[in-house]
């Protein structure tokens, strides 16, 4: 079904594949007439072409990346336009839009979230952006609909910001690095590895986009295979998929880890753009004659079959005929995962879903960027004709992914089709993909056509005793399983016709709705700033020497930025930094904050020139064991213990930190990071970070990404640390800083920090990027 090359391969003709061993030039000369090495048939790849197009910097090992158009969501854009304000923004200079699909219903928290949509209105009157009200278009589907341009780059707050399959190479990244696009700066990377993605065959009826995305997400999340890649989808598989079914899979991209993706573009994706009246935006995208690729993935469409995502993560992925015909031993499997990832705070089965042989689910939901696509319902409502979701425990949703398309459902009929089935139709609207929507009951089992499944995103709290999961698959076998009463069903045992209807876009529908300055900005206009819009809080600069307390301590394999900063009802308070920040963590270790808290009154006294024991009574502990160990510092930890710190400003810092052995996994939410630091955060330590945004969400914030290996930690929890010359390290580019667990005995172990940029080192020095850009 899916076969991974282990080392490079070229692709000839964009037809054949010759792996890059020993025999790699002799079959170059068969096949192509002449042999070119790898460096130089690199350039013939399509994401060559465009990062080269794009980059600023005229060295492509090391990209200074300036982006066509950017897009975020109201629990993102209200963050990155205050951090760009204070850093001096005057006017929007690429194409900004400003969606609100994610605090779209306005239920918690009294005003506060149409007050972030009218700071958003009001921002792209002032600045010259585009602004998309509540329930028009999830943020995605608005950027295919009316941004995506072949060759183009497109820059999200949004970690599903993938638009490879119209020909756009589209990045996913933290508030901070849209911030620097907006002050007219770079997007800066190492240029990445690409990856060729080989489709041959076709799909099968039944199979659908989520079906291939979930089969390729379980062949490369473990082994890193695409992790920080460029996925380039090429091969004769891909003229078998119509434009909606390549949009499904390119979205579920991000669920690899990989920076980006990019696909072969043809009059498939030409029809796209002409439908939605921009076929001047199309371009013809394929490879060169001889392209090189850093790994090859080939995928047999046809022999791809219905998938499910088994809690908790899209890459814990079977077929749905293995399910059905080893349900207890994956079961099994499921409880122990679910153990590891709830801590085994709460008791966790599915075991009493169990009917008679059968898994039986509790609802069904088609939504979002993944599963709202036109194309998508259709063939559910075609699944879905005649039968009824009946008046039991089972329910089905559906979000279509805009309002055309919802104006289109309701032209052709199939509106009325899935509602006489039972099925709620609901409007554009992120909130099942984050816990914001259709949550289901304590114990309930939902089965997605949506973009994840991790712990909570559904919507339940562990630390209330709330429990619910989510298996992603298909809309059509979400479909088939409603007919069959909520009995897991692949679409494969489907026998009817799908009867595909064609698309018709109604352009109207924003031009009479949606916000357009066309890039003309108007001073004149104020922000509206709502009660629980505030300002970030003063961030001070990293100090010469560094105390950290570890105020939490996570094992799991990964940590995901739901587990960091959770989702759900704490997106209403994304505006407010330090109302936020009270929920970081909560669902995982919920003392952290606190503890975080008692660390930070030490810092606070030092920068007020006041004892820090008063603060923190056991900082004295550590002091005296510096004393003593560091005669060089003697002097101003004494000035600094006693509360005379004149003289000692930037000397020593005092901060926590937490270890997680691979933090980053999922969402691109800066608040990840800003809520630790926030609380006075000053660093990460892992054994890896899962994903580049996260780690640069960490940077932005002047937060330390430390790495350490594997093996035996060489602290625990609520051990301080000391890191003398910290500063000096960051400046001097010090590959490895030796760092002491303060105790009886200073016991050193050594930390890295990995590769940073110049500009990433004076971000960390200066305390965040905001502190950067004020010089």
């Amino acid at each position: 079904m899916i076969k991974l090359h282990e080392q490079g391969a070229y692709l000839v003709g964009g037809q054949t594949i010759i792996p890059a061993d020993a025999e790699a030039s002799a079959k170059l000369q068969a096949t192509a007439g002449k042999a070119v090495s790898p460096a130089e048939a690199k350039k013939e790849t399509i994401a060559w072409g465009i990062l080269e197009a794009h980059n600023t910097s005229g060295n492509m090992e090391q990209l200074q990346i300036k982006f066509d158009k950017l897009t975020s969501h109201d629990i993102t854009f209200v963050g990155i336009i205050q951090t760009a304000r204070a850093s001096g923004l005057e006017k929007f200079p690429i194409p900004y839009v400003l969606t609100n699909c994610h605090n779209s219903l306005c239920a918690v928290g009294g005003t506060i979230n149409e007050d972030d949509h009218m700071f958003g209105l009001s921002c792209a009157k002032r600045y010259g952006g585009v602004y998309v009200p509540p329930h028009q278009a999830v943020i995605h589907q608005f950027a295919r609909e009316m941004l995506a341009g072949g060759g183009r780059m497109i820059l999200g707050s949004d970690s599903h910001t993938r638009y490879g399959a119209l020909g756009t190479m589209a990045m996913g990244e933290g508030g901070p690095e849209l911030v620097k696009q907006l002050l007219e700066r770079t997007y800066d990377i190492a240029m990445p590895g690409v990856v060729g993605v080989y489709l041959t065959g076709a799909p099968i009826p039944g199979v659908g986009p989520q079906d291939v995305a979930l089969a390729l997400i379980k062949a490369v999340f473990d082994n890193g295979y695409v992790k920080n890649k460029v996925m380039e989808f090429v091969g004769p598989g891909v003229a078998s998929l119509s434009t909606d079914f390549r949009i499904g899979v390119d979205v579920m991209t991000t669920e690899t880890t990989c920076l980006s993706s990019i696909w072969r573009t043809d009059d498939e994706v030409k029809k796209f753009y002409e439908e939605h009246g921009r076929v001047d935006e199309y371009k013809e995208l394929n490879p060169g004659e001889i392209a090189y690729y850093d790994g090859m993935i080939e995928i047999d469409l046809s022999e791809i079959r219905p998938m499910i995502a088994m809690p908790f993560h899209p890459s814990n992925a079977y077929t749905i005929e293995e399910v059905n015909a080893n349900l207890m031993d994956i079961l099994d499997d499921v409880e122990k995962r679910a153990q590891v990832s709830l801590d085994g705070k709460i008791p966790y089965s599915l075991k009493d879903k169990v009917h008679d042989g059968k898994l039986l689910v509790d609802q069904g939901i088609i939504a979002g960027c993944a599963g709202g696509g036109f194309e998508n319902i259709c063939d559910a409502a075609d699944i879905l004709r005649g039968h009824f979701i009946g008046a039991d425990d089972f329910t089905m949703s559906v979000y279509p992914a805009s309002t055309p398309i919802y104006m289109e459902l309701a032209k052709n009929g199939v509106l009325a089709d899935l509602i006489r089935t039972g099925t709620v139709v609901k409007t554009a609207f992120c909130g099942p993909c984050f816990g914001a929507g259709d949550t289901p009951a304590n114990n309930a089992f939902s089965i997605r056509h949506s973009t994840r499944n991790f712990p909570n995103r559904e919507g339940s709290k562990i630390q209330e005793g709330q429990i619910s999961s989510v298996a992603l698959m298909d809309a059509r076998s979400i479909a088939a399983t409603a007919v069959n009463q909520g009995f897991l069903t692949p679409a494969t045992e489907y026998a009817g016709e799908y009867r595909r209807p064609v698309y018709h876009f109604d352009k109207e529908i924003y031009a009479n709705r949606v916000f357009d300055s066309h890039g003309e900005a108007d001073p004149s206009v104020e922000v509206k700033f709502g009660p629980n819009i505030k300002d970030w809080p003063e961030m001070a600069k990293l100090p010469e020497n560094m105390i950290l307390k570890v105020v939490s301590e996570i094992h799991d394999p990964v940590t995901t930025t739901d587990e960091l900063i959770p989702s759900g009802e704490t997106s209403s308070y994304r505006s407010n930094p330090l109302r936020l920040s009270e929920f970081a963590l909560s669902r995982k270790d919920p003392a952290y904050v606190g503890r975080a808290k008692e660390v930070q009154k030490a810092q606070r006294a030092i920068e007020a020139g006041e004892a820090p024991e008063d603060a923190l009574p056991e900082i004295v502990n550590v002091l005296d064991a510096l004393e003593r160990e560091f005669p060089d510092l003697q002097d101003d930890i004494e000035k600094i213990a006693s509360g005379a710190a004149d003289g000692t400003e930037g000397v020593l810092g005092v901060g926590s930190t937490i270890f997680a052995v691979k933090p980053g996994d999922g969402s691109a939410r800066e608040q990840a990071a800003s809520c630790q630091k926030v609380l006075g955060g000053w660093a990460n330590i892992a054994n890896e970070y899962a994903t580049k945004r996260y780690r640069s969400n960490l940077i932005n914030w002047g937060m330390l990404p430390f790495l350490i290996p594997e093996g035996d930690l060489p602290f625990a929890n609520g051990d301080y640390l000391f890191v003398p010359g910290i500063r000096a390290a960051v400046e001097n580019k010090t590959e490895e800083i030796t760092a002491y667990r303060v105790g009886e005995e200073m016991k050193a172990f050594t930390m890295r920090l990995g590769d940073l940029t110049d500009d990433e080192r004076e971000i960390i020095t200066k305390g965040c990027l905001i502190n950067y850009y004020r010089g």
